[in-house]
């Protein structure tokens, strides 16, 4: 007997799942949206019943089904074995962003929060607290949680494809590497800060003045000290003794922080740098330049 893929989406609201199930139905599942925790085992069964038409289905839960999320995981756990002897593989897809990002979400749609209760400003964040506590099980038994809070809608469908199409091995822990100026303040949500300022600064050059660590000749004069290549094969060596670490106790986002004077070229050399190196050792790493054109 073949078996069926078989993926519930859920997670956060804001956080993509809408955009997770259309990339889904794109690479061929057949997508089923909102579809109540308590039918999913009636679901299986019909799907069952139609023998091979179905070999990879995805549903669609949310928090829009309140309490009867409390039969999300029992529900599954009945799927495999007592309904279809071993045809489906049941897996758990969560979507997840920082609040921060769900907050500014719903303020550039206007939409409310499924668990917003009044016309309050903070009814959104209070919307967003609930649906956390609500999901936090489910959460900690997915197979797999995509953080989408520095994802662009490009990027989550290339995740999505490498774990449902091409069956790539999964890493949850996203890294964003972002460069800062210490002028401007410490980035709130960094994980781990690194100060760059002890190096060479190109400000004070005329021709590199006006350019940014993104530009060729301020790179080139940036990574010219021995002091340079000293620190990036240290800060490369820390980050693959840690990451491992990060990813066993189940850290989903990682930011690194690297911060010089004003954000404009040390910072944004070794950004660039730490990204380069952290994706060519298969991380999903991104990088962003908060202060670059400040």
């Amino acid at each position: 007997m073949s078996q069926t893929r078989f993926v519930i989406v859920t997670g956060m609201s804001g956080a993509g799942k809408s955009s997770a199930l259309k990339f889904m139905e794109d690479m061929g599942f057949f997508c089923v949206d909102n579809l109540p925790p308590a039918l999913i085992t009636k679901f299986i069964e019909v799907c069952a019943k139609a023998g091979s038409a179905f070999d990879k289905i995805a549903l669609g839960i949310d928090a829009r089904g309140g309490s009867l999320l409390n039969e999300l995981l029992p529900s599954l756990a009945n799927v495999d074995t007592k309904i279809t002897g071993g045809q489906f593989r049941p897996q758990t897809l969560f979507l997840d962003a920082s609040d921060e990002t769900l907050i500014k979400r719903y303020k550039e749609t206007r939409r409310n929060h499924p668990l917003a209760r009044g016309a309050g400003e903070d009814s959104v964040e209070k919307g967003i607290a609930r649906e956390r506590t609500l999901l936090a099980e489910i959460k900690m038994c997915s197979d797999y949680i995509i953080d989408t809070t520095r994802l662009r809608t490009k990027n989550l469908k290339e995740k999505i494809s490498e774990i449902f199409l091409e069956d790539k091995s999964f890493e949850s822990l996203i890294i964003t590497v972002l460069s800062f100026g210490f002028k401007y303040g410490i980035p709130i949500d960094s994980d781990l800060i690194f100060d760059v300022r002890f190096i060479p600064n190109p400000f004070y050059v005329d021709e590199l003045k006006n350019l940014s660590g993104n530009d060729t000749p301020v790179r080139d004069f940036v990574m010219s000290y021995s002091v340079s290549q000293t620190f990036i094969s240290k800060l490369t060596e820390m980050m693959e003794f840690l990451i491992p670490y990060y990813i066993e106790e189940g850290k989903t986002r990682l930011v690194i922080s690297i911060g010089c004077t004003g954000g404009r070229h040390r910072s944004v050399t070794f950004a660039n740098l730490l990204q380069d190196i952290l994706s060519k050792s298969g991380h999903t790493a991104f990088v962003a330049h908060r202060d670059v054109e400040k």
